[in-house]
């Protein structure tokens, strides 16, 4: 059944009409050349259309803007709002090349920059917008800039203009000004201000980068996917477009090393990690995974590339991303205001368009004429660290199911989706604290200080209210999770309970109490730091064979455990207050310790 129903909204039947024969084409699976997923380009190009097709009611009369339905406005306006919309579509409109509706947008661009769009200034909203529009503009300059009357380009480059100097928030934002630099640039439009835009934005972004591709969003250890499809995609797609071999290779070469990880953080059913924020853009998870093939920097084969990002795409299309109108809507499957945003409003979710990015590859690519080929959750149980982020990500090929373990992402802005210990592709953070210790009455992760991550283990220290101190550390295995926290700095009898994974439909959450814990999973701490350890699985296996025969756990002392894993691995842990953690695992014969500032 095709993920769009019946259309409702204004100028819907002419809508309907023209979606009809590209809805067939996602109906229709090709399991020879998409055995994982049956997509193919086709069926791309027919959610690109239905997608653009689905918002053309909602734009006003001269196509300026774009007010997509619903109650909701995000903080900067409804006119801003409405500029949103058109920027976010227009994009998908130019990774498609779709030249009659590049020819509405351009009617639109013409009435925008009238005197109908808000101006670009300091931190505004206009200057993300910008960078979209700008894209789109640089992509498909033949198609669409070329074809303008000059007053209309020096108007547009005038409203592009004030984005070389508007500031931007110190985090992605810093390559707004970059990629309409480059757009500006290439027109001959204020040449030197656009070098410097870009100069500028580049260099501020080498302050976040943390390593083996992986950048914070911004001062702090706020690491998403922000990482994707923002601190990776303008600057390699700003050096592929100015076929600028020096950036290319500094970027893409970053980009390639960060997809070794990224690709580890799709569920066998296509679904992306549920972790961090804007996470109602869904399918543009997919940008770096495209961006990999189309720069030539990638480690993923082309088969491997598009079953990857394909899942995604149908992971969201057949669980209710977009509405009986053709619409997206602000959520995860269906509408979800938990995970919205004060910026979010009616049109954000079209930043999923940066899914697209691959029908800039031609037909003819083999990224679209390889067979399509397992990702990593799929071929093989497997716990990778990831060191500057301090993630352990642990899959399991029988259930497909990610775990993250969180020990090294923070922003308390936006909890729950980055101060939890663990997140997964099949559970959402649920508001009764899954994944959390809570001290007292407390369930607070702030001021998470990394203090290691090795072969199945990761470790880390946090705050909880005033003056105590939780140092944690997982040992994973297969589906099993060994949890040890250590509480110092709490009055003795301060209550302590320990959560797991949150419940969801089609999974099997579990969490039994080792040491320092009831049944309830609670405890108290004593004169001194107290240890407590429990037992945690998520799982969608239907019969999973019983924790008890996958792992036996010995607590040597007030701070140490023993553990010894089914296969034969032994791992010895030992947390210690103020002096950090220290794994010894006997697989590999190796001391791994981290201590105190990671």
């Amino acid at each position: 059944m095709s993920p769009w129903g019946a259309s409702t909204g204004t100028g819907a039947p002419q809508a309907l009409a023209g979606r009809k024969a590209l809805l067939m084409e996602l109906d229709r699976d090709d399991r020879d050349l998409s055995p994982y997923t049956g997509y193919t380009r086709a069926h791309w190009e027919a959610a690109a259309d239905a997608l653009l097709a689905a918002v053309e009611p909602y734009a006003t009369e001269d196509r300026a803007l774009y007010h997509l339905p619903g109650d909701r406005t995000s903080w900067s306006g409804r006119l801003s709002d409405g500029l949103e919309g058109y920027a976010r579509t227009l994009l998908l409109a130019a990774f498609r090349r779709d030249e009659t509706a590049l020819e509405r947008y351009a009617n639109g661009l013409a009435a925008g920059v009238s005197g109908i769009w808000p101006r670009i200034e300091d931190r505004s909203q206009p200057l993300v917008e910008a960078a979209s529009i700008a894209l789109a503009l640089r992509l498909t300059r033949p198609l669409l800039w070329d074809r303008l009357d000059d007053g209309v380009r020096q108007r547009a480059a005038a409203w592009l203009g004030d984005a070389l100097t508007a500031e931007a928030w110190p985090c992605n934002w810093e390559l707004f000004p970059v990629t309409v630099g480059g757009f500006l640039g290439e027109i001959g439009y204020e040449t030197e201000a656009s070098r410097a835009a870009i100069d500028r934005g580049l260099e501020r972004i080498e302050k976040w980068y943390v390593g083996d591709g992986w950048y914070t969003d911004g001062d702090g250890r706020k690491f998403d996917y922000y990482n994707g499809w923002a601190m990776h995609l303008y600057p390699v797609l700003h050096a592929w477009l100015a076929d600028d071999t020096g950036l290319l290779d500094l970027y893409g070469g970053r980009l390639a090393r960060h997809l070794e990880d990224y690709a580890r953080l799709f569920g066998g059913d296509g679904a992306p990690m549920h972790q961090g924020r804007s996470l109602t853009y869904r399918f543009a998870t997919t940008s770096p995974l495209w961006l990999g093939a189309l720069s030539g920097r990638t480690p993923l084969s082309p088969g491997e590339t598009r079953r990857l990002a394909s899942g995604a795409l149908r992971y969201f299309l057949d669980r209710g991303a977009v509405d009986g109108r053709g619409l997206l809507t602000l959520g995860w499957h269906g509408p979800d205001e938990t995970l919205l945003q004060g910026y979010s409003g009616p049109a954000s979710p079209y930043w999923a368009s940066k899914g697209f990015i691959g029908l800039l590859l031609p037909p003819d690519h083999e990224v679209w004429t390889a067979t399509e080929e397992p990702g990593p959750t799929e071929r093989a149980d497997a716990v990778t660290a990831i060191r500057p982020v301090n993630w352990l990500i642990q899959s399991t090929s029988s259930d497909g199911l990610v775990r993250l373990h969180n020990h090294g992402s923070e922003d308390v802005r936006y909890d729950p989706y980055y101060t939890r210990l663990g997140y997964s592709t099949a559970t959402a953070p649920a508001p009764s604290y899954d994944n959390s210790v809570i001290v007292g009455d407390d369930p607070s992760r702030t001021d998470i200080v990394p203090l290691g991550v090795g072969e199945g283990w990761a470790a880390s220290r946090h705050s909880v209210g005033d003056g105590i101190r939780v140092t944690s550390v997982v040992l994973a295995q297969g589906s099993v999770e060994v949890r040890a926290h250590l509480v110092a700095g709490a009055e003795p009898g301060t209550p302590v309970r320990v959560t797991g994974w949150a419940a969801r439909d089609g999974v099997r959450a579990e969490l039994l109490p080792l040491s320092g814990l009831d049944d309830a999973l609670t405890g108290a701490t004593g004169d001194g730091a107290t240890l407590f350890v429990a037992l945690a699985r998520l799982t969608a296996e239907p019969d999973p064979a019983p924790l008890a025969e996958l792992v036996a756990v010995r607590v040597d002392d007030e701070d140490g455990i023993y553990v010894r894993f089914s296969d034969g691995r032994e791992v010895r842990a030992r947390l210690a207050d103020g002096e950090g953690v220290s794994v010894k695992a006997s697989a590999v014969g190796v001391r791994a310790s981290g201590a105190d500032g990671g």
